[in-house]
C-alpha cells in the first residue's frame, strides 16, 4: 500500500538550500529522500533532522549525471513508499571562473557542468515522471539561478547551463501536464558554504556585503528563503506551471 504521507525527493540535499528544502518538506509532513554524492556525514545529519519531525526518510547516494542512479533513486523511493508527489532538482555543479577569462573554461568543463545542472535534472525528472503520474498530482521544482536569466554568476558555463534548465522547465511543463506541474526557482546569492568555498572568504565577504548595500531589500538569500519558495510550488500554486520565479531580494533589478 502506498504511504499515507506525501513523498518528495530532493537531490543534492546534504547541505545548503537542499537540506533546508528537505527540512521544510519534512516539517510539512512529507516523507523525504535525502540525496548526496560525497557528503555522507552532512546527509546523515539532515536525515536525522528530518526524521525528528516525525516523518520517514530515505538516504540515497547517487550522482544525477548518471541515468542509472536517477532511475535507481526513483525506484528505491517507490519500493519504500509506493508514491512520489514531489521532486526538487537541487543538485548543482560549477567551476568558478571570471567571465572575462575565456581561456579558463574548456569544453570538458561545459560538459561536466551541463551533465549535472541540465542533463541530470532532465534524467531525474524522466525517472520520476511515470511514478508521479500514477500519483495523479505531482510537482517538479528546478532550483535554477539568476545566472540563467541575467547571464552572470560563477562562470559562463554555469550561467548557460541554468539558462538551458529554465528553457527545459517550460518544455517539461508543456508535456507533463495535467498530472505534473513543473516550475523553476532562480535564487540570487545564497549564504552557503558552497559559495564561500568557491569564491574564497575575501571575495565572498566583499560580494555579500556589496549586495547587502545595493540590492533593494538590502539582504542576501538564506537557504530557508529558497525552501519557502520551493514549498509553495510543491504544496500549493496548483494553477502555476512553466514559471521561472526569481528569488534574490531584487538583485536582478540593479540600482
Amino acid at each position: 500500500m502506498p504511504s499515507s504521507n506525501k513523498v518528495a525527493i530532493v537531490t543534492g540535499s546534504a547541505t545548503g538550500a537542499g537540506a533546508a528544502i528537505a527540512l521544510a518538506l519534512a516539517d510539512k509532513g512529507y516523507n523525504v529522500v535525502i540525496n548526496y554524492t560525497k557528503s555522507l556525514k552532512e546527509a546523515e545529519e539532515t536525515e536525522a533532522a528530518c526524521a525528528a519531525k516525525g516523518v520517514e526518510t530515505l538516504l540515497f547516494q547517487g550522482d544525477i549525471s548518471k541515468d542509472e542512479d536517477c532511475r535507481a533513486m526513483a525506484k528505491a523511493t517507490m519500493d519504500k513508499w509506493g508514491r512520489i508527489d514531489g521532486l526538487v532538482n537541487n543538485a548543482g555543479r560549477t567551476k568558478f571562473v571570471a567571465h572575462s577569462d575565456l581561456d579558463g573554461l574548456s569544453a570538458q568543463d561545459f560538459q561536466d557542468i551541463y551533465a549535472v545542472n541540465t542533463v541530470g535534472s532532465f534524467q531525474m525528472s524522466r525517472a520520476a515522471a511515470p511514478y508521479m503520474k500514477e500519483t495523479g498530482k505531482g510537482s517538479i521544482v528546478m532550483i535554477s539561478s539568476v545566472a540563467g536569466t541575467h547571464g552572470h554568476g560563477s562562470s559562463i558555463a554555469y550561467a548557460a547551463s541554468k539558462g538551458a534548465l529554465n528553457t527545459m522547465t517550460m518544455s517539461l511543463a508543456r508535456v507533463l501536464g495535467p498530472e505534473i506541474r513543473v516550475n523553476a526557482i532562480c535564487p540570487g546569492f545564497i549564504e552557503t558554504r558552497w559559495l564561500l568555498q568557491g569564491y574564497g572568504e575575501e571575495k565572498y565577504d566583499a560580494y555579500k556585503n556589496r549586495l547587502k548595500r545595493d540590492v533593494p531589500l538590502q539582504a542576501v538569500c538564506q537557504p530557508e528563503d529558497i525552501a519557502e519558495a520551493t514549498l509553495s510550488f510543491i504544496d500549493g500554486m496548483s494553477m502555476m506551471t512553466g514559471e521561472i520565479v526569481i528569488v534574490d531580494g531584487g538583485m536582478h533589478l540593479g540600482r
